[in-house]
């Protein structure tokens, strides 16, 4: 499991966005190590640079200075060895292709079998509990499965990171907690390393083995926070004492109020 470097290393990590106007600087001394297995929250105010930071690590975007190394590689270097997984916050799935068809998009690509194709598609799709769904239309389901399928299709080339942008975001609270649920079971299955955009402080301590909370702009990290839950995890325990301190330590670095060392 273990490897000589971190999954995602970044040193100093700067973004300045030139405008018509004014630059806006959206990160600022970014310092964030994260190690294979994983699970990183990143949460802060609308505005704060999460997704940007996750756009670097993707090579979506460029930093305007430091470093950043993903899997020891340049973020081009891993994008084109296709190390990572992308969910983005709406599904973004192709209404006129099937679920399975929508699965195997990424894999006809990458040049890979159509035998292949359909094995690693059923794959995925069991491990988001959509199994008997692949001749459906995007169309034909909820909005909480159209996202399963959306992390089925990031599943495929099996990835060992994931980068999530906010996905359950758009869902209501009851499906938002029933995917919350099932994606703590796939990770803890797949012991992928995830790094996870989320507005919610119950959603991220929920989920996550580290917290990242951010600064308003320019993002700066003002708090990391280990998670002392254990990796075994249920909805009930959000109503444990541990939970409840570990939502207020966030609470406490959202409001810039941080007095923890």
């Amino acid at each position: 499991m273990s490897s000589n470097f971190p999954v995602v290393d970044a040193k100093k990590v700067d973004l300045v966005f030139q405008t018509a106007d004014t630059p806006i600087h959206a990160l600022s001394e970014i310092d964030l190590e994260i190690k294979k297995g994983d699970f990183v929250s990143l949460i802060g105010p609308s505005g704060c640079g999460k997704t940007t930071l996750m756009r670097v690590i993707a090579d979506l975007e460029k930093p305007t200075g430091g470093e950043i190394k993903v899997n020891g590689m340049s973020p081009e270097e891993a994008r084109l060895k296709r190390a990572y997984g992308y969910v983005f916050q709406a599904p973004v799935l192709y209404p006129w292709r099937t679920v399975e068809g929508n699965l195997k998009l990424p894999l006809e690509i990458m040049g890979i079998g159509k035998i292949e194709q359909i094995k690693r598609a059923k794959d995925a799709l069991a491990m988001v509990d959509l199994l008997g769904f692949e001749k459906k239309f995007p169309w034909q389901l909820s909005g909480g499965m159209q996202q399963r399928v959306s992390i089925a299709r990031a599943l495929t080339f099996n990835p060992d990171l994931l980068l999530m942008d906010e996905p359950f975001g758009a869902l209501d609270e009851i499906v938002r907690d029933q995917l919350n649920e099932h994606f703590h079971n796939l990770w803890e299955q797949t012991q992928k390393t995830v790094v996870f955009v989320t507005h919610s402080i119950p959603e991220a301590a929920y989920l996550s083995t580290k917290i990242v909370v951010m600064s308003p702009r320019p993002g700066k990290i003002i708090d990391i926070i280990s998670s002392p839950l254990p990796d075994k995890r249920t909805l009930e325990m959000r109503d444990t004492q541990e939970f409840l301190e570990l939502s207020q330590r966030i609470r406490v670095g959202l409001r810039g109020g941080k007095s923890y060392d």
